[in-house]
């Protein structure tokens, strides 16, 4: 597999596919700009070797095409700022005027397009409302058959391709998948990004150095089933965390008051202790919580025995016994993921456990353990409290990166990776 490392780009036109879907305020404005900033190193070196930049991205899910509220046009200066150079726009990412100004860039020049997901033909999917079953199917019909025209005139604008978006590397979708087929096996590479985040995933599931935690966080049980039960073959301490906690406390005969709980999948949360213990996999559920009489910030709290929460109250975060059993676990391992807080960080009097936790994978990291911090809210938690720099490797990929600890085959990996 060819990396970027050791290819020169001089004279050569690069497709870049970067994760520019960043946030916007009301005005259009950047809000936080880590994805960008992220790919700058793989952009600066193709600029250095003196090749020219082709960069495309989507930005959120347009219903119409165009929608101006999701133009790339509002992050040109901002890229233009990092990179250093004066970016040109193209207002279309297809047409005539599009293919002439990608092929008239001189060493030094960078191309941004305009958002690929305002053509149906990236995804392989029609979007919008249809009147009828018949118009549905001509609409699917239509857009399978025009996606490969799509990928090839993307493809033409290049000499070559990196891929350098690890967050959509789940997608099979033009950009990030389908076009890698245009390029022979010297000519596509990942990006410095997406090597990062290859490698971090491998140190993480294959290459895996022992005791290997895992800290599970979030609401639901339902929406991380396949990825319980992936680690449950993997890893030697599982910590779940977040109002997935209720959900394991009913089921195991406590009392939770009103704390966020999936009735429906008390079975499912007393059949994976059991295969934990199958597989001889320690699970660490919380012994205490810090308890409120409403979702608020400015609720009435207390701590009390998790199983022990009375009616009107709801667990908003783990207490301080919790606090001290995850920590120990956590600065006793050599591998730690994170994905998800303990509690409701957003709230200021609520983010302590997710504190602790973090600062305890900080504390395992010096003594030389790995530790991935992945997952959108896990990753708001170390930049909230300043812990990144302390870890191994923070993901820029929420459902790739999840996809990937499932066991999944990512499609915009296997595209490079797997001729």
């Amino acid at each position: 597999m060819q990396t970027i490392d050791k290819f020169n780009f001089a004279g050569k036109r690069a497709f870049v596919r970067v994760d520019f879907n960043v946030p916007l305020n009301e005005n259009s404005e950047i809000t936080d700009d880590t994805r960008i900033r992220a790919a700058m190193p793989t952009l600066k070196k193709i600029l250095s070797d003196g090749g020219s930049l082709i960069i495309a991205s989507h930005m959120g899910r347009p219903k119409k095409n165009p929608d101006p509220k999701y133009s790339l046009k509002s992050i040109l200066a901002h890229v233009s700022d990092l990179l250093g150079v004066d970016v040109k726009f193209a207002p279309d990412c297809m047409g005539e005027e599009t293919a002439k100004m990608a092929a008239g860039l001189k060493a030094g020049e960078v191309l941004l397009l305009e958002n690929l997901r305002f053509y149906e033909e990236e995804e392989g999917k029609p979007r919008g409302e249809f009147a009828n079953d018949d118009e549905k199917a001509a609409a699917k019909k239509v857009t399978k058959e025009n996606q490969k025209k799509f990928t090839a005139t993307l493809a033409s604008y290049a000499d070559c391709y990196v891929n350098d978006a690890f967050g959509t590397a789940h997608r099979a979708h033009a950009s990030t998948a389908l076009i890698a087929k245009y390029f022979d096996e010297n000519n596509k590479m990942f990006g410095y990004l997406m090597e990062k985040e290859v490698i971090a995933v491998h140190k993480i599931m294959t290459d895996t150095a022992r005791p290997f935690t895992a800290i599970m966080g979030g609401s639901k049980v339902s929406s991380k089933i396949e990825i319980i039960e992936n680690l449950l073959t993997k890893v030697d301490n599982l910590i779940i965390a977040g109002g997935m906690t209720y959900t394991f406390t009913k089921a195991l005969g406590g009392k939770i008051g009103n704390s966020l709980c999936e009735d429906d999948k008390l079975d499912l949360a007393l059949e994976l202790l059991e295969k934990a213990k199958a597989n001889n996999v320690k699970v660490v559920l919380a012994v205490d919580a810090k308890i409120a009489d409403a979702f608020s910030n400015e609720a009435n709290t207390q701590f009390v025995p998790v199983g022990e929460i009375p009616d009107g109250w709801q667990g908003l975060d783990i207490g301080p016994a919790t606090e001290k059993i995850f920590a120990d676990v956590i600065k006793a391992s050599k591998t730690i993921l994170w994905n998800g807080p303990t509690g409701v960080f957003e709230f200021e009097n609520f983010t302590h456990g997710s504190r602790a936790v973090g600062e305890a994978i900080v504390e395992a990291t010096k003594k030389g353990a790995f530790s991935l911090v992945g997952g959108g809210d896990s990753v708001a938690c170390v930049n909230k409290f300043g812990l990144v720099d302390g870890v191994s490797y923070v993901s820029t990929g929420g459902g790739a990166l999840l996809e990937a600890i499932e066991g999944r085959v990512l499609p915009g990996i296997e595209a490079i990776r797997g001729f």
